[in-house]
């Protein structure tokens, strides 16, 4: 048995057209109704305002005496007849006289539309050439009749007589045709040229998503560095911005992968060769041997539970929730980590000054750096040489400072301390604690700088920008 196949979807730029000529179609044959609509009634005003004037010519002509004798009218039939060589009467128009029920008088020979010639027009009209009011209607024979009726008494005359005037409204709506097709003809020619600059425009707009589509065609996981072009400050603008930043995330995020994937095996390949190579060439047998490999084993197990934790660090200062801002009290601040840091050496440790401000950051990671460069300090110092921290505002931004008087950097390594692995001359750490550092700093918007003079010593300093609320 054949399956019959999905039906290919159609494309937006399709859809999109189809529903604006839908549309304007739509838009276009309500506005062509309404012209119609329009047409009818403005007919059937004019109509019914050429019988009111007809109806009070005749009265004025049945108020006048008989032109002929200048007396009053002899009768009922002379009046109609003078009213009906009086009628002047449109293409679309007819009159004629009834007098006890018959036709008494027609219009002149001239005139083209026969009202008496349809005799279910006058058997409709008859009915209301005997009543005493003028009476207007409408009927449909052949044709669609509008008419007036309007009855003819003269006192100490029996008569009863009407003067009819009808109008075929069939013929008269049909003057509007020309209009109708007209504006068919102009509604044809909007419709298609609206479909064209349809066509055009959905193009022209879509283009950038074809763009879109396109690089994100050409994006691998191996490889995120495209980037989608960004023109115009309209919503597919801002979507290929969005898309932008995305992928920025997306690429910042394999790096921190690979940056921690590369780490791990560069910094935990050493312990790890050093622990098996010593627990393979231990003689259990000597138990001096046995203890001093174990105290190997768990130093180096410690370096690499540091390190472990340094990387961590590292590769969570990619996620968006690193910080957690809060109020903190530069003071309070200050005193904690001096206190803390007090337990990092035998040294003197001295406290230069405090910033008396309170400004929106992560206490505890701030801490943490600022602790970090507390046991660099210590590291590289000798015991009981002065070591010394400090905050302070200076040019609107705030500054947290180590100070100590060791062995101090050379200039040539200054630029390089702040990498990762990089360890100063006689380091033992694991070559991240600065790294995180500046990961810390860079993270609330600031940074790390560092002076340093060879046999002097070295201050290192966060620059934080001072924030009046969480941002």
């Amino acid at each position: 048995m054949a399956i019959r196949g999905r039906r290919p979807a159609l494309t937006v730029r399709v859809r999109v057209i189809a529903a604006v000529v839908a549309l304007t179609a739509l838009a276009l044959a309500l506005s062509g109704a309404a012209v119609i609509l329009w047409g009818r009634v403005t007919t059937e005003q004019r109509v019914l305002a050429d019988q009111q004037v007809a109806v009070a010519a005749f009265r004025r002509l049945a108020a006048e005496p008989d032109p002929q004798t200048a007396r009053a009218w002899p009768s009922v039939d002379a009046l109609l007849r003078v009213a009906m060589q009086r009628t002047v009467l449109g293409p679309a128009e007819g009159a004629l006289a009834i007098a006890d029920g018959q036709v008494t008088w027609t219009a002149q020979p001239g005139v083209a539309l026969r009202p008496e010639n349809d005799e279910a027009l006058v058997a409709a009209i008859l009915p209301a050439t005997e009543r005493e009011a003028v009476t207007y209607g409408r009927t449909r024979t052949d044709r669609d009749w509008s008419y007036v009726v309007v009855p003819v008494r003269l006192e100490g005359q029996q008569a009863r007589a009407a003067l009819v005037r009808v109008t075929d409204m069939t013929a008269e709506i049909a003057r509007h045709n020309p209009i109708y097709r007209a504006y068919s003809l102009v509604a044809l020619g909007s419709l298609t040229m609206i479909s064209l600059l349809i066509w055009l425009l959905v193009g022209r707009l879509l283009r950038p998503i074809a763009v879109v589509r396109q690089t994100a065609q050409e994006i691998t996981a191996s490889d995120i560095s495209q980037r989608i072009p960004v023109t115009g400050s309209d919503d597919v603008s801002a979507l290929a911005r969005t898309l932008n930043s995305m992928l920025d995330r997306l690429e910042a995020s394999a790096q921190a992968q690979r940056q921690l994937s590369d780490d791990v095996g560069h910094e935990l390949r050493t312990p790890l060769t050093i622990t098996r190579g010593h627990l393979e060439l231990m003689n259990l047998s000597d138990r001096r041997e046995a203890e001093q490999t174990r105290d190997l084993v768990v130093s180096e197990l410690d370096r690499m539970r540091r390190l472990v934790d340094d990387l961590l660090t590292l590769a969570r200062s990619q996620h968006p929730h690193l910080l957690r801002l809060v109020l903190t009290d530069l003071v309070q601040l200050t005193d904690e980590t001096l206190t803390k840091a007090t337990s990092l050496g035998e040294r003197e440790w001295q406290l230069d000054s405090v910033a008396e401000v309170s400004t929106w950051l992560d206490p505890q990671r701030i801490s943490q750096a600022w602790l970090q460069l507390a046991a660099n300090a210590v590291q590289y110092s000798a015991p009981g040489s002065p070591v010394a921290l400090g905050s302070a505002v200076e040019h609107g931004e705030l500054r947290l400072w180590v100070r100590d008087c060791g062995q101090g950097i050379p200039e040539a390594d200054q630029a390089h301390i702040f990498d990762r692995h990089e360890r100063g001359s006689g380091g033992t750490g694991t070559g991240l604690g600065l790294a995180i550092v500046t990961t810390i700093a860079t993270a609330h918007g600031g940074g790390v700088e560092v002076e340093s003079v060879p046999g002097e010593g070295s201050t290192f300093t966060i620059r934080l920008p001072l924030r009046g609320g969480p941002s």
